[in-house]
């Protein structure tokens, strides 16, 4: 049950082991799952980069990506269609053994709520430690999230965060509403719930990739080679995705 008052805490350090600094659950033979939700609207090589960076960081067996079919807090306006979103992303991860593609939010009427998605993994997965992974200005927008107190006491939050990130006071780390129901554990370097749960900050590779300006690129006619991977680029030529059909690529191999 959600306790939202530090003099709830009942964690004990040796719950966790410390790995550079982070709180890495040890249940024995407990097996560590990455949720990592996005609109993809399309996935990009920060989001793969990102996600690899954290699955290693965290030794989690598996990253589970899963396109949003409605975004609660996007307009629809410009973002395509949940079957190309997921098809993409399904190509993207296709070489990676580590990561899979989930179509659970695209089966699921009505917007897609995380913490719905939360509570359906759990129930596949009841023996694993869910980490569920986003980027820092999706996480400080958390509070306008469905039943977003009850997350935390659900999984584990790994928040994606630009290199520098821990020179930010830790006051600042949080959005002030939820600074009142976590603490901050010096040694395991995480915020840590009431729940048992921790919340991570972590600091990856940066690259300067957006689907936004991905999309305008394409609208403008002009390559994105090696912003995308090479199979998201023949699928967007292939159905004529984001305004432009068949645009050309004038970039030359080497010889």
């Amino acid at each position: 049950m959600f306790r939202p008052a530090l003099a709830g805490f009942d964690i004990r350090i040796s719950d966790f082991s410390c790995e550079g600094g982070r709180a890495i659950g040890n249940e024995a033979g407990e097996k560590r799952i990455g949720i990592f939700g996005g609109t993809f609207n399309p996935i990009h090589q920060g989001h793969l980069r990102g996600a690899e960076e954290i699955r290693e960081a965290f030794r989690l067996q598996e990253v589970i990506f899963i396109p949003a079919a409605i975004p609660p807090h996007k307009r629809m306006r410009g973002i395509i269609e949940i079957h190309h979103r997921f098809e993409m992303v399904r190509l993207a991860i296709l070489k990676n053994p580590r990561f899979r593609a989930s179509d659970v939010e695209l089966k699921r009427p009505g917007k897609s709520y995380s913490i719905d998605t939360i509570r359906h993994f759990l129930k596949e997965y009841p023996d694993s430690h869910l980490f569920f992974i986003l980027g820092r200005d999706a996480f400080m927008e958390i509070e306008t999230w469905k039943d977003f107190q009850g997350l935390f006491s659900l999984s584990s939050f790994i928040v994606m965060a630009r290199p520098g990130f821990h020179e930010t006071s830790h006051g600042a780390q949080l959005p002030k509403g939820l600074i009142r129901f976590f603490r901050y554990d010096q040694k395991l370097k995480a915020w840590l719930h009431p729940s048992g749960h921790a919340l991570h900050f972590e600091e990856i590779t940066f690259l300067d990739i957006s689907s936004t300006k991905v999309r305008e690129l394409i609208e403008e006619g002009k390559s994105v080679k090696y912003l995308i991977p090479a199979e998201v680029e023949a699928y967007v030529q292939k159905h004529g995705l984001y305004g432009k059909i068949g645009y050309t690529n004038n970039t030359k191999e080497n010889e």
